[in-house]
């Protein structure tokens, strides 16, 4: 069962964070800006608000949340009700697939990588952005999951733990690019973008099929 109840009841909360953590935002957009296609079609899995898929320019959102949808749509999306399980989309209709900070609340990752699979065309993309389990802010948000609306049902995951996962979907050549090197509320500017993982908090992977 998809985890709505927190985004449909604290819209307003979840839009917040991005205002009062407007420079780690804006560090992990310019992380994924490095990773996402700037042609071709594209998709948002568990578009949320629009806060990424509007800024990288991704025509097509889908979330399960009502209320995160009308937001998507006063931000330029096509918003859409689905469930990254059961992706009410046609095989092969888009040259890349973006799920940011939203795999943590998926109900079935091997069906979700194996949803965005079938979707993307045969040269396409799939871009993650998540908050790696073994982070310092990974860590941090396990523990205090419990006080969080929004993190109490997730269930994070390693950068390890999610290659397997796409190397099992079929997925190849990554590319990795990470942030967010110190606690959200020590951030002041933007924060440095570097490849690979293991140091930034924020890890952003893409890979093709």
């Amino acid at each position: 069962m998809p985890k709505t109840a927190p985004f449909e009841e604290h819209t307003d909360r979840y839009e917040k964070w991005f205002e009062i953590h407007d420079d780690a935002y804006q560090s992990e957009l310019n992380a994924l800006r490095r990773l996402v296609p700037t042609t071709g079609r594209g998709i948002e899995i568990g578009v949320g608000s629009g806060r990424f898929a509007a800024p990288l320019e991704l025509d097509v959102g889908i979330d399960p949340a009502g209320a995160m949808l009308e937001r998507a749509r006063e931000r330029g999306i096509d918003a859409v009700r689905g469930v990254a399980e059961a992706l009410p989309v046609r095989d092969g209709r888009f040259d890349t697939a973006l799920i940011v900070t939203t795999i943590c609340f998926v109900d079935d990752i091997p069906r979700t990588l194996a949803e965005a699979d079938r979707i993307l065309t045969p040269t396409g993309s799939l871009v993650i952005g998540y908050i790696d389990k073994d982070s310092p802010v990974g860590r941090q948000y396990q523990e205090k999951k419990a006080q969080n609306p929004f993190y109490r049902d997730a269930t994070f995951v390693s950068t390890d733990e999610l290659v397997d996962a796409l190397e099992a979907a079929g997925f190849t050549d990554f590319e990795f690019v990470q942030t967010i090197y110190h606690w959200l509320e020590e951030i002041d500017g933007p924060e440095p973008i570097e490849d690979g993982y293991g140091d930034g908090s924020f890890v952003g992977i893409k890979a093709t099929q």
